[in-house]
């Protein structure tokens, strides 16, 4: 007989890999669990998955700087990396929409200009899920 192989996990659907950057500034405005529960069935409806393969991870920014100016700047910035597949429009289209459901999550600080920026793009190829 010979020796046997150990298991490998199935694969799962492709999971959305999404990451949020956001300014330190904004901890108190920025209703990052109402976005992520909006985003998730967002993403779900325009690219064609499910609700549950989405996973936010939110990162806090303690410094950032822009362009030259001397402060009062706060960025978020949202990356969602997709299995290839999905034209430009899809992508472009998500884009915009998650733009517009991020500003609608943060409630304006006077003095502190808000810049949001957000990219739709492919997983690598070596993109692999356990």
């Amino acid at each position: 007989m010979g020796a046997s192989r150990p298991s490998r996990p199935a694969r799962s659907p492709a999971t959305p890999q999404i990451t949020v950057d956001y300014s330190a500034e904004l901890d108190d405005t920025f209703d990052r669990a109402g976005f992520a529960g909006a985003l998730h069935p967002l993403i779900a409806e325009t690219v064609s998955t499910k609700i549950t393969a989405c996973r936010t991870r939110f990162r806090r920014v303690e410094e950032t700087v822009v362009a030259d100016a001397p402060g009062g700047d706060a960025l978020v910035h949202i990356e969602i990396a997709l299995l290839a597949g999905r034209t430009p429009e899809i992508k472009a289209r998500l884009t915009e929409s998650v733009l517009e459901l991020v500003a609608a999550r943060i409630r304006p600080i006077d003095g502190l200009t808000l810049h949001l920026s957000a990219e739709t793009r492919d997983l690598n190829p070596s993109y692999r899920k356990a």
